[in-house]
């Protein structure tokens, strides 16, 4: 008398019985290895290093140097501003200079005028107010010589092409590690601040064309963009450094 409601043991042959046991073996061996720890970290993909704390810092240390270099390229690119319109500065003061009647310079026809047999002391009063315009030519003149000495256009269009190429890779590098890590993002000021500061990047960058073509419209949104850049870049220290300390936390090396 055993319990069998349904009949089902009279389709089965005892001697199959040795197979049905196998196979029944088999599927649980099979689930308990599907559902083990080891399985579930199959699962994905093994990031190595790039899951650890050596991979997780590449971010924050790149964009202390992105930082650094932010406001070096800005530097750079207001010195070249200078040097490139110093020019109108000195064209604006040569045409308050008074007629030198062929003399080269104001103090050269200063000194011809008293020495005259008629002294005209109006034109010597003028041209003794023009030797302080004629010294901000001098000083202008200078300044404008040590500014190209420099190499400040190249330097500027140098380090802002670097700033572009890792500034980007570095700030796709953050998510991606953060991903690896934590298996999915999360979303807030800091990521929507840094994908701004890309956009801004990029905004920059393309105005170069038309500035080579002299398009103050195109510089003012150049300098704006790029001064907008670096205030979101500072604020977005502030809000990463939390982050970075989590990190640190919960990270280990490598």
């Amino acid at each position: 008398g055993s319990f069998a409601p349904m009949n089902l043991a009279d389709g089965i042959d005892d001697s199959s019985s040795p197979s049905i046991h196998r196979a029944a073996a088999i599927a649980a061996a099979t689930a308990a290895l599907v559902s083990s720890p080891l399985a579930a970290n199959a699962a994905g993909p093994d990031w190595g290093v790039f899951e650890g704390r050596t991979g997780s810092l590449l971010h924050p240390i790149s964009m202390f140097g992105m930082a650094a270099l932010s406001a070096s390229t800005a530097l750079l690119g207001f010195q070249w501003r200078r040097q490139r319109t110093i020019g109108d500065e000195i064209s604006a003061l040569k045409k308050i200079i008074p007629n030198l009647n062929g003399a080269s310079s104001v103090s050269e026809a200063l000194a011809a005028a008293e020495g005259a047999e008629t002294v005209d002391s109006g034109y010597i009063a003028t041209l003794k107010s023009a030797l302080s315009i004629e010294s901000q030519i001098n000083d202008l003149t200078i300044e404008r010589k040590e500014l190209a000495s420099q190499g400040n256009r190249d330097k500027h269009f140098n380090q802002g092409s670097l700033l572009l190429f890792i500034g980007i890779a570095f700030a796709i590098e953050g998510p991606l590690n953060t991903y690896a890590r934590a298996g999915k993002l999360f979303p807030g000021p800091h990521l929507y601040a840094g994908a701004g500061l890309v956009v801004l990047w990029a905004l920059a960058a393309s105005m170069v064309p038309a500035m080579q073509k002299g398009s103050d419209t195109a510089r003012t949104v150049h300098i704006g963009a790029n001064l907008a850049g670096i205030g979101l870049f500072v604020w977005q220290i502030s809000t990463g450094i939390p982050i970075l300390l989590k990190v640190i936390e919960f990270t280990k090396w490598p």
